[in-house]
């Protein structure tokens, strides 16, 4: 475990190489302790962690994101995408618009220099900005602070006819950071191995998952969020 939890450059050869990653079982379980007092443990630090969150930054910096965006260009503040949630559900991810309004917001992925994306939109993505908007989702139920990041509908489709097993990342509720997104990987995923590889982080954090690993993950995002890792976009 703690070869996924260090500051190991996750890029390396060694590293996607590692005895943990490539041992891990293919075997359908979660974590022994998603029991149902940590279950609703967790449910109640999501609240909190909402209320805190909103209380104390939300309230201002929301409002100030909101008007940034109207005066850059026409267009909705929030950009909502269906999204897979826990067993397969559907629902509405939000977050802050960061491209301008076009047709293929929902079917073409953005890339690193996407023309679409506005001057504020690439500051928004690379801080992850742009995924505070999920805290209404938390709210609402349908994602915790920590999981596995949703993907869109039409790259979960593509990804389980590439990777056996792909949907047993849906066996928890999505998160607004998981694991994966503690270790930099932040934006686009074309390249189906690097999307093999988030899906074993995932796997990684469903069948070891304990409350202190949330607390591990939130902290390890807003360093990686800080030091400006170059996988985020």
């Amino acid at each position: 475990m703690n070869n996924f939890l260090s500051n190991k450059n996750i890029n390396s050869p060694q590293y996607q190489d590692s005895y943990e990653l490539n041992n891990l079982s293919e075997e359908i379980q979660v974590s022994p302790h998603y029991n149902w007092f940590n279950i609703s443990l967790k449910r109640a630090i999501d609240l909190v962690g909402c209320f805190i969150f909103m209380a104390f930054i939300g309230f201002w910096l929301f409002p100030i994101i909101a008007i940034l965006i109207k005066l850059e260009s026409p267009g909705p503040v929030f950009f909502r995408q269906e999204r897979n949630g826990i067993f397969n559900s559907k629902f509405k991810c939000y977050k802050f618009r960061s491209m301008v309004v076009n047709k293929e917001a929902d079917l073409k992925q953005a890339t690193k220099d996407d023309p679409r994306i506005t001057r504020l939109g690439k500051i928004l993505r690379k801080t992850s900005i742009d995924e505070l908007p999920q805290i209404l989702n938390v709210i609402y139920g349908n994602m915790s602070l920590v999981g596995p990041r949703p993907q869109r509908i039409i790259l979960n489709k593509k990804s389980a006819k590439e990777i056996p097993g792909f949907y047993n990342r849906h066996l928890v509720k999505p998160g607004i950071t998981g694991l994966a997104q503690a270790k930099g990987y932040r934006g686009e995923t074309q390249i189906s191995n690097t999307m093999y590889f988030r899906y074993k982080l995932d796997m990684y954090y469903i069948k070891t998952w304990n409350p202190l690993l949330d607390l591990k993950i939130i902290w390890m995002t807003f360093v990686s969020i800080l030091t400006d890792n170059e996988n985020a976009h």
